[in-house]
């Protein structure tokens, strides 16, 4: 298989970077997000996980991949996969009143820029993801925009997925 590539975009900053899809590593998973690409959302910053933004989405898989490639510690560069029970995400305290619900899934696409990171949450415990790309060109940049949306907010902002 030829290798495959995405560009994730902060749409708002003009930012973007290209990242490589992990086929051998997170094959079930890669399968599904080129599948569903284009996706678009509101982004978020971590409050936990550190140095992260995401979007969140309805499933697009026919089912959810398996526990593939798995982490607790992603790396600058990571892109992880996460599926989340409307009960586990479903509180005031995450600001996710529109997007989740009890009785619905959601899938966060999610964008490590930095170092130390910890996949763990104070009220389910360890969050692991799958990684199924890795950032090979425009970190640094897209780095420069996550930090800017921590410190000057994501409201009207977006993230991205393509095809490149």
């Amino acid at each position: 298989m030829t290798d495959r590539f995405i560009e994730v975009s902060l749409v708002k900053r003009g930012i973007h970077c290209t990242a490589k899809l992990l086929d051998d590593r997170a094959p079930l998973t890669c399968a599904a997000v080129w599948d569903a690409l284009p996706l678009s959302g509101d982004v978020y910053h971590a409050k936990y996980a550190r140095n992260e933004i995401y979007a969140l989405f309805p499933p697009f898989a026919e089912t959810e991949p398996p526990l593939e490639n798995p982490t607790v510690t992603p790396i600058p560069g990571d892109l992880c996969y996460f599926a989340f029970a409307g009960t586990e995400l479903g509180t005031k305290s995450y600001g996710y009143d529109r997007e989740v619900r009890p009785g619905t899934t959601v899938v966060d696409l999610a964008l490590f820029y930095e170092r130390n990171n910890l996949l763990l949450n104070g009220d389910v415990g360890w969050v692991p993801g799958i990684v199924w790309g890795q950032v090979v060109a425009g970190l640094e940049e897209m780095a420069q925009g996550c930090n800017d949306l921590w410190r000057s907010g994501a409201l009207g902002e977006s993230l991205s997925f393509r095809r490149v």
